[in-house]
């Protein structure tokens, strides 16, 4: 069975959604990072980068949000959650999901993290306060080009849709209104509607 190690308010979150979608028997184990469980010897042994999701097939541990993401739709192609029989369509997925992997989350981690990058809290505190700046230009460019139909590619579901789900929900912490955006607010309110979602929110 697979079993997915998530922690609360982090990207594992849309990979969780995924498992659900699929209706894939799986389990998930709960890190606790205020404890730093992320870095514990033993998490260390399954996933050296400390960081989740971590996702244990049968054939290994596969880690990267957009990996697993593809996985559980290739892996489970009857959910159709991945135009995996079209070249273009699946590589607008992947470039999305690239998009928010790269560029997004970092934004974001900027304001969390920003001690990954600099040790002098003068530094620290201004890359904190650029979040609220960043992030909005990165969904800015979600709203304007990426949503072009109430899914992420057009008129079907995706993996892409629950990796922009997740995301999406961390605006507020990072001093955005997610109203400012109103194809991005519409898009949250369609996903978590999902009984998908709803189960693995719960």
């Amino acid at each position: 069975m697979l079993k997915l190690f998530y922690a609360p308010g982090t990207c594992a979150l849309a990979v969780h959604i995924a498992l659900h979608e699929a209706n894939a028997a799986h389990e998930v184990a709960r890190l606790d990072f205020a404890n730093s469980q992320q870095r514990s010897a033993e998490y260390l042994a399954i996933n050296p980068k400390g960081r989740v999701p971590a996702l244990v097939t049968d054939r290994g541990v596969l880690t990267e949000t957009p990996a697993l993401l593809v996985y559980v739709a290739q892996q489970f192609p009857e959910a159709r959650l991945a135009p995996l029989d079209d070249p273009f369509a699946l590589a607008r997925l992947q470039e999305f999901n690239s998009y928010l992997a790269s560029t997004v989350h970092v934004a974001h981690a900027h304001g969390r993290r920003a001690g990954r990058w600099a040790d002098e809290p003068e530094a620290i505190a201004a890359m904190q306060r650029k979040v609220p700046q960043t992030m909005t230009e990165c969904f800015e460019v979600i709203e304007q080009h990426y949503l072009q139909g109430p899914w992420v590619l057009g008129e079907h579901y995706s993996v892409a849709d629950a990796y922009l789900f997740t995301i999406a929900g961390w605006l507020k912490s990072d001093g955005v209104d997610i109203a400012t955006f109103p194809k991005v607010a519409a898009h949250f309110e369609r996903v978590a509607a999902r009984p998908a979602v709803q189960r693995a929110l719960a």
